[in-house]
C-alpha cells in the first residue's frame, strides 16, 4: 500500500504531462493544423485541399482546457486515494500535509523538465470556483444549535480577534522595517498592515481537514470552525479596505471612518442576501413534489448564485453562502425526498472534498517558482508574531468573554484555539493579488513559509498535544429522542424563567423564534403534507437524519476500553485492601452528625463518637437476638413510622449493662402496646439515655437510633 501511494503521484505526473507541455504562453501564436494556412498574397485565409484522406489525426487545442482539468481532478483523486490506502500513515501526518507534499513533487517534476514555473492557481480560480463548496458545505452541515449558543463568543473571537492580529502583526512589522532600512525601508505602512490582513486569515479549510481527524468535543470545535469561516469574511474586506487607501493619493480621518462603514455594509450585506436567497430556495423546494430529481439541484444553484450575487456587489461572498446554507436547510430537508436529502449530501461531500484536494496540490505546486526572495528579519519576524499576536488575542479575548459565558473556554481549549490558526490557500491566493511593487516577491516568499510552517508543525503537532493534554472529546453516541426532549424541555424551562424575571437572554428569543418559525415561516415554506404536527415526530425525524449523516460522514470511532472480563484473585485482593484502608480512613474522622433542620449539638457534644463498625443483616439479628430485641426493634419501628418528618442520627454507642440484677427484663409476653403518639413513648425513643439491656446480657456494641421529630 505505501508503494501504490508513492506511485499514484508519479503516474499522475505522467498522465497530465502532456498537457503541461502544451500549456503556452498566450501572446505566442498557436501552429494552425496543416489543413489551413495563409496562402492569399493579401492575407486571406484560404484552405489547402488535403493530399489524401487522413485515417487518424490529433487536435489537442480542441480539448485542451478541459482535458487538463479532468487530469488535474484524476491526480488529486488518485493521491486521496493513495493517502486513505497508506495504513497508519494518515494517523501520523494529516492528509493536507500528504497532498502538499504531492504537490511539491509535481511541480518539481514539472520545473525539471521545463526549466520553466510549473501552472498556478489564480485567484479567480480559487474564489470562483474552488472556495464556494467548501464554504457551502461547512455552512449547510453546521450544527445549528451549537453555533447559535457560541454565536457571541464566534463573533467575538472572528471580528475583535481578527483586528487584533491585523493591526498588531500589521503595525509591528512596520517597527521591523524601520529597524532594518537597508533592506525593508522601502515598505510602506499600508503595504504592511495589508500584508497583515491577508497574513492573519485563518483558513477553514486547513482548520476542517485537521480539525475532523482529531473529534474534539463539540464546544471546542465550533468555536475554532466557526471563528476561521467568519475570520474569512472580515480578513478579506480588510484586505480589500486595506487595498482601496493603497491607490489614494492619501488618506485621511474621514477615508478610515468611511472605510469601518464600508465594513459593515460588506458583512451585513452578505448577510441579508443569502438570507433573501436562502428563503427563495426554501420556497421553490416546496413545488418540486412533481420533479424529485431536479430538488437537489436548486440547492447548489441558489447557494452559488448568492455567493456571485455578493462578489459582484462587493460583498461578503462567504457570508452570503453561509447564510443561505443555513437558511434553507431546515425547509429544504423537510420539502424533498430522503433519495434527493441523500443526492445533496453526497454531492457536497464529493464537491467539498475534490476542491479541497485540488487546493492543497496547487498549493504544493505553487510553491516551486522563480519569483522567491529571502529576508530572515522579515520571515522570522513574521512567522513569530502570528503566533504571538494570536495567542495573546485568544487569552485575552477569552478572559472577557467567560465572565458572560455559563460554560467557560477552559485554558485547554485556549491553547488549542490559538496553536490551531493554521493558515491556507486563502492567504496564498490574496498575496498574488497585491498590485507590483518592488517587495511583492517577499510577500509571496512569507506567505508560503507560513502556510507550510503551520500546515506541517502545527497540523502534526496538535493531535498529540490534544491528546497530551487530555482535551475533551466529542460524544460518541448521538443524542435519543428521550434526551432530545429533555433539553427542548429545559429550554423552554429557561426561557420561560427569563421571561419571569424580565430578562431577554439567549433562551427568550430563540423561543420567540420558534414561535415565528412554526406560526408563520414552516407553514409558508414547507408543504402541507410534509408538515409534522407533533413535535416529538419531528424531533425524531431530525434525529434520523442526524443519524443518517453520522454514520456516512464519519467511521465510529474505536473505543479504547477492553471488552469486560472476570478480575483475577490479585486484583480482588487490591480493591479488598483500597476498601479496608478507605474504610479505616473514615472512621478516624471525628465529625458530628446533625439533624437537616436543628444544628444543635446538645444531643452529641456530651458524648464521643464511636467508630463505625460492621452491623450485623436483619436476618442475623434475627436468628441471634431474643425475642425482647425483636420487640425492641417493632416498637422502635412504629414509633418511626408515627412521626410525619423525623430525620436519624446514627451514633455506635455500647449499651450499658445494669448493675442491679434486680431489675426484672422487659420481654415480649410483658410488654404493653404502646401508643407511639403519646409523649411518654416519645420520650422514652427520644431520650439520650437508652434503654437497658436485660439483665445477665453481655455488653455489645450496635447501632442505635436517635429520633427527632421536626417541631414547627
Amino acid at each position: 500500500m505505501a508503494a501504490l501511494w508513492t506511485l499514484s503521484p508519479l503516474l499522475s505526473a505522467g498522465l497530465f504531462w502532456p498537457a503541461c507541455l502544451a500549456l503556452t504562453n498566450p501572446s505566442e501564436p498557436r501552429n494552425l493544423p496543416p489543413s489551413q494556412g495563409f496562402n492569399g498574397s493579401d492575407g486571406s485565409l484560404s484552405v489547402d485541399l488535403p493530399m489524401a484522406l487522413r485515417v487518424f489525426s490529433v487536435d489537442y487545442h480542441h480539448v485542451q482546457a478541459p482535458f487538463e482539468i479532468v487530469l488535474w481532478i484524476m491526480l488529486a483523486s488518485l493521491a486521496k486515494l493513495g493517502f486513505h490506502w497508506s495504513g497508519r500513515l494518515p494517523a501520523v501526518v494529516p492528509e493536507s500535509c500528504l497532498l502538499i507534499m504531492v504537490g511539491l513533487l509535481v511541480g518539481g517534476v514539472i520545473y525539471g523538465v521545463r526549466h520553466t514555473a510549473p501552472p498556478t492557481l489564480s485567484a479567480d480560480a480559487f474564489f470562483l470556483f474552488l472556495l464556494p463548496p467548501i464554504v457551502l458545505d461547512a455552512g449547510y452541515f453546521l450544527p445549528g444549535r451549537l453555533f447559535f449558543e457560541n454565536l457571541g463568543t464566534i463573533l467575538w473571537y472572528a471580528v475583535l480577534g481578527t483586528l487584533w492580529n491585523v493591526l498588531g502583526i500589521g503595525l509591528s512589522l512596520y517597527g521591523v522595517c524601520l529597524l532594518a532600512p537597508s533592506s525593508l525601508g522601502d515598505i510602506s505602512l499600508l503595504h504592511c498592515l495589508l500584508f497583515g490582513s491577508l497574513i492573519a486569515a485563518v483558513d477553514p479549510v486547513a482548520v476542517l481537514s485537521v480539525f475532523q481527524e482529531m473529534h474534539v468535543n463539540e464546544q471546542l470545535h465550533i468555536l475554532v470552525f466557526g471563528e476561521s469561516l467568519l475570520n474569512d469574511a472580515v480578513t478579506v474586506v480588510l484586505y480589500r479596505l486595506f487595498e482601496s487607501f493603497l491607490r489614494l493619493p492619501s488618506v485621511s480621518g474621514l477615508d478610515v471612518l468611511l472605510g469601518g462603514c464600508r465594513v459593515l455594509v460588506v458583512g451585513l450585506g452578505g448577510l441579508f442576501i443569502g438570507l433573501f436567497f436562502g428563503l427563495v430556495a426554501a420556497l421553490t423546494s416546496r413545488f418540486t413534489s412533481g420533479a424529485q430529481v431536479i430538488a437537489p439541484l436548486f440547492v447548489f444553484l441558489y447557494s452559488y448564485l448568492s455567493y456571485l450575487t455578493s462578489e459582484m456587489l462587493h460583498l461578503s461572498g462567504i457570508m452570503a453562502i453561509v447564510t443561505c446554507a443555513v437558511t434553507m436547510k431546515q425547509y429544504v430537508e423537510a420539502n424533498v425526498s430522503a433519495r434527493s436529502n441523500t443526492s445533496i449530501q453526497y454531492f457536497l461531500k464529493m464537491w467539498s472534498s475534490v476542491s479541497e484536494t485540488l487546493i492543497f496540490i496547487f498549493l504544493g505546486v505553487s510553491t516551486i517558482q522563480d519569483v522567491h526572495m529571502w529576508s530572515w528579519p522579515f520571515v522570522c519576524s513574521t512567522l513569530l508574531l502570528c503566533l504571538v499576536w494570536r495567542a495573546t488575542g485568544v487569552l485575552l479575548l477569552t478572559a472577557v468573554v467567560n465572565t458572560l459565558r455559563r460554560n467557560t473556554v477552559t485554558f485547554r481549549d485556549q491553547f488549542i484555539i490559538a496553536y490551531g490558526g493554521m493558515r491556507g490557500a486563502i492567504c496564498f491566493s490574496l498575496v498574488f493579488l497585491i498590485d507590483d511593487f518592488p517587495k511583492k516577491r517577499l510577500f509571496i516568499t512569507t506567505t508560503i513559509v507560513v502556510i507550510l510552517f503551520t500546515v506541517f508543525v502545527q497540523g502534526m503537532t496538535i493531535k498529540p498535544l490534544v491528546e497530551l493534554l487530555d482535551v475533551k472529546r466529542k460524544k460518541r453516541a448521538l443524542p435519543s429522542v428521550s434526551e432530545e426532549i429533555h433539553s427542548r424541555l429545559i429550554d423552554h424551562l429557561l426561557a420561560g424563567i427569563e421571561d419571569v424575571v424580565g430578562y431577554w437572554g439567549q433562551h427568550y428569543w430563540k423561543d420567540k423564534f420558534e414561535q415565528f418559525n412554526r406560526k408563520y415561516l414552516r407553514r409558508f415554506l414547507i408543504r402541507e403534507d410534509h408538515q409534522a404536527h407533533s413535535s416529538i415526530l419531528r424531533v425524531h425525524q431530525e434525529l434520523e437524519r442526524r443519524e443518517q449523516r453520522g454514520d456516512e460522514e464519519a467511521p465510529p470511532l474505536v473505543d479504547p476500553r477492553s471488552p469486560s472480563r472476570p478480575l483475577l484473585p490479585e486484583e480482588m485482593d487490591s480493591i479488598r485492601r483500597i476498601l479496608s484502608r478507605n474504610i479505616q480512613s473514615f472512621n478516624n474522622k471525628q465529625t458530628p452528625a446533625y439533624s437537616r433542620h436543628t444544628l444543635h449539638q446538645d444531643a452529641t457534644t456530651g458524648r464521643t463518637r464511636k467508630p463505625l463498625h460492621r452491623h450485623r443483616s436483619l436476618g442475623e439479628r434475627s436468628t441471634n437476638n431474643t425475642q425482647g430485641e425483636d420487640g425492641e426493634f417493632n416498637s422502635s419501628r412504629r414509633v418511626r413510622a408515627g412521626l410525619s418528618r423525623s430525620h436519624t442520627v446514627c451514633s455506635m454507642s455500647p449499651r450499658p449493662v445494669p448493675l442491679d440484677s434486680s431489675v426484672p427484663a422487659p420481654s415480649a409476653q410483658t410488654s404493653r402496646p404502646v401508643d407511639p403518639q403519646s409523649p411518654a413513648a416519645r420520650e422514652e425513643q427520644i431520650s439520650p439515655q437508652h434503654q437497658e439491656a436485660p439483665a445477665g446480657r453481655t455488653a455489645k456494641k450496635q447501632l442505635s437510633f436517635v429520633l427527632e421529630s421536626e417541631k414547627q
